[in-house]
């Protein structure tokens, strides 16, 4: 199995005045110097940080900016990427083509900035909400080039994450990871006990123990994960197994991982019992659930509040599951610890796609 990790953290910038977005467009080209772009193309990326940036200033409350490295998906498989996410909190669009496209402004500007950077993005998507907010998603490549309405939105593996360390820490305590191989798809989320770099080498522990085996049964995994992470201070963590199209979903997990499946009309809750990896665990039992395709898993740490729920924004489901990831991130984190979300769409059987 392919399996896909974090590269970094995402770096949270509140972009709340004019001089808050010079400061998110130097955070920006610097990662893109970090991950080899030449001057043309970290060019590139601070101009859609600015221009994401001036958005949030002009038109928004409570802006924030989430930045990190990520791994291109699709024609952009194996390429790093720096991925920009964007999200407030209000007023909100009411018509979001109509603001994306250029020339429309409502702020006596010339109206290009959000339609500047879906030209610039490899992956652009947006949802917005009025009178809740808005959140886009851009990824830029060090090769120029043109996205779709929404990138790598079609793209056959289609995942999104979000990982924001805790206030003062330099290093997560938390991990996740994502194997792949043709429609069979497996899925961990960690959270190493406290924060810090002790609580970050147990999440990296799990993460490095997924990797080298990520196809086995959900509760035997998560058995060779509380074994590897024995000498750490132990972590809870949740894997979550579909072997392909028509395979349910297997779910096993230790502690206060939080998992949800959205599929048809129903959201559905996948508990995790009481135990910590690495340190007291009770015989791993796990548990089989429908999926009906198409789905979206999402999974998140405890610094991410369990009481969420969508009745008013279901419409993030059918976008790119980064902007659910940030949506989620940026209202329900606790604040007080590192905090991560996951979201993998499980697509339909592409042979009843193509028919």
């Amino acid at each position: 199995m392919e399996v896909s990790r974090p590269r970094c953290p995402h770096r949270v910038i509140a972009v709340q005045e004019a001089t808050q977005v010079g400061q998110a467009r130097r955070a920006a080209m610097q990662l893109a110097h970090e991950l080899g772009f030449d001057e043309t193309a970290a060019g590139r990326v601070g101009l859609a940080a600015t221009e994401l940036g001036t958005n949030l200033v002009k038109h928004a409350r409570g802006g924030r900016l989430m930045l990190a490295a990520v791994d291109g998906a699709g024609a952009d498989d194996g390429e790093a990427l720096v991925e920009l996410i964007s999200v407030d909190d209000g007023p909100g669009i009411a018509d979001l083509p109509r603001a994306l496209a250029d020339g429309f402004s409502t702020a006596g500007t010339l109206g290009g900035g959000l339609g500047a950077v879906r030209r610039l993005a490899r992956c652009f998507d947006a949802y917005s909400r009025p009178g809740a907010g808005s959140v886009f998603l851009a990824r830029l490549g060090a090769r120029s080039g043109p996205a779709g309405a929404a990138g790598d939105a079609a793209a056959h593996r289609q995942m999104g994450a979000v990982m924001v360390c805790a206030p003062g820490e330099s290093v997560c305590g938390d991990g996740w990871a994502v194997g792949w191989a043709d429609d069979d798809v497996s899925v961990l989320v960690a959270d190493g006990l406290g924060h810090g770099p002790g609580a970050a080498q147990a999440a990296e522990a799990a993460v490095d123990a997924f990797a080298r085996g990520p196809a086995g049964a959900a509760d035997a995994l998560v058995e060779r994960l509380h074994a590897a992470l024995g000498g750490t201070r132990g972590a809870a963590v949740a894997v979550a197994r579909v072997p392909g199209p028509g395979g349910a979903l297997a779910y096993a997990g230790a502690g206060n991982i939080c998992g949800r499946l959205f599929h048809g009309l129903r959201d559905q809750s996948l508990p995790s019992q009481p135990g910590t990896a690495g340190f007291a665990l009770r015989r791993v039992r796990g548990a089989v659930y429908d999926c009906v395709r198409p789905a979206l898993l999402v999974m998140h740490s405890d610094g991410v509040t369990t009481r969420w729920s969508l009745p008013e924004d279901r419409g993030l489901l059918a976008r790119h599951p980064s902007l659910l990831a940030a949506w989620l991130c940026a209202r329900h984190a606790r604040g007080n610890d590192d905090a991560t979300v996951v979201a993998v769409r499980l697509a339909g059987d592409p042979a009843e796609a193509a028919s």
